[in-house]
Order: C-alpha cells, then structure tokens, then sequence
C-alpha cells in the first residue's frame, strides 16, 4: 500500500480528496497543520506528502523547509491558489518537487502523484555519476562540487543527471521535460523553475558558471577538459 501524508486545513477538502485517492489504492495519514505535518514524519515513513501551502500556525513552505533541513527526502507536491511565477519559485526553493494550482481534478492529483513516486525509484546502477569536477549521487540526493557537498531534492538532481549523460552537449527542452515529466506536462513551467533552483545551489557559490543556456537549444553542463 502506498502511504500518503495528507495536510491540509480545509477539513471538508481533506476528506473529499482522501475519499478519492483511497479508491484509486492509496492509503492516507492526515495533519491540518504544518506542525503536525513535522510530527507525524517523526513517527511514521511516507511515500509522498501532498502539503497545502496556505495554513494557519505554521504553512506549508516552512514545514518543507524543515522537512528539508533534517534531510527528509520524501516527495512533496503542494497544493495552492497561488499561481505566479514568484509562488511557484517560492515553493521549489522550499523544498517542494511538483505544484498543483486549485481549483483542480483529482485525477491529475492521482497522476502527479504517481509520476513522483517512478521518479523516486532509482535503477542501483545509476546511484552515482561522476562529470568532470561534479560527483552527482542519486540515492543521496547530493552532488559533490570541488569537495564540497550540495543538497538536492529529487528533480534538481534528476535534471542535474540528464545534463551530466549530454555533456559538454546541449539539452533540448523538450527532452528534459519528457524524461522529468513522462505522463502529463505541467501547464507552470516547472523546468525554468528548476533550472533556477539548480543553478542557485550549483553554481552560486562558486567563481565559474557550470549550467549554461544555449539559445535555441535548451540547456548544457560546461564541464572542462
């Protein structure tokens, strides 16, 4: 069974959401509040959190970004009316790994959700790359660069990945965003957002740039010979 945490405020929501994904095969833990969020992961182990951003006491973003800072890797998709490009930066810089914007299908609830548990599955014999001056380890969700350990949650380090296969050669938009997102593109432009987050871990501590935008083409790891 796959285990579900479910937090999210809005009672009559919660159980509707909860009625649907327990007929579809999932099994669902609630929390109301960021809190309890943090305390039920203490106590149990779960395949996906589904997390609404906007709750009283403490919300969404700073229950992931604690969620985060005690190495906590389970996926989280946050739930959210708010739709700007700044919301959405906001929550992938949390923490967060998918954004579903209300009012929305359960269905697309559902397929999200499966979508972030393949991408949690890693094949043993790709848990580490090595590119150049980076150590990419998958199974930890850490890239090494010049020594020095980088935290990543799951799509970072998986678009992270993809780069490393091409390099020093571009790659195509479309080609991240099939291999990231297989079923269904997400209508909020995830891939810019996690090229931002990619780059602002990766590259913002350090002199020279590693991931490049090439015009055109999509983008490249510019590792050195």
């Amino acid at each position: 069974m796959i285990e579900i945490l479910l937090v999210e405020d809005d009672r009559t929501l919660a159980g509707s959401l909860a009625d649907y994904l327990s007929e579809v095969g999932f099994d669902i833990d609630f929390a109301f509040n960021g809190q309890t969020c943090l305390e039920r992961t203490l106590q149990q182990r779960y395949d996906a959190i589904v997390m609404d951003v906007t709750m009283p006491g403490l919300d969404g973003l700073r229950a992931c970004k604690a969620l985060r800072k005690r190495q906590d890797q389970t996926p989280i998709l946050f739930l959210t009316a708010r739709d700007t490009l700044a919301d959405k930066l906001d929550g992938y810089e949390a923490g967060a790994d998918d954004y579903l914007i209300k009012p929305f299908e359960p269905q697309e609830l559902v397929c999200r959700l499966h979508a972030l548990l393949r991408r949690g599955k890693l094949p043993s014999n790709a848990e580490q790359q090595q590119c150049g001056e980076l150590l990419i380890d998958l199974k930890r969700h850490k890239v090494y660069r010049q020594g020095i350990a980088i935290e990543l949650q799951d799509v970072p380090i998986r678009l992270l990945s993809l780069l490393a296969e091409a390099a020093p050669d571009a790659v195509s938009r479309k080609k991240l965003e099939h291999a990231l997102w297989p079923d269904e593109l997400p209508e909020s432009d995830p891939l810019r957002s996690h090229i931002y987050r990619l780059r602002q871990a990766l590259d913002r501590p350090f002199e020279r740039e590693l991931i490049k935008t090439v015009h055109g083409k999509g983008y490249r790891l510019a590792i050195p010979d």
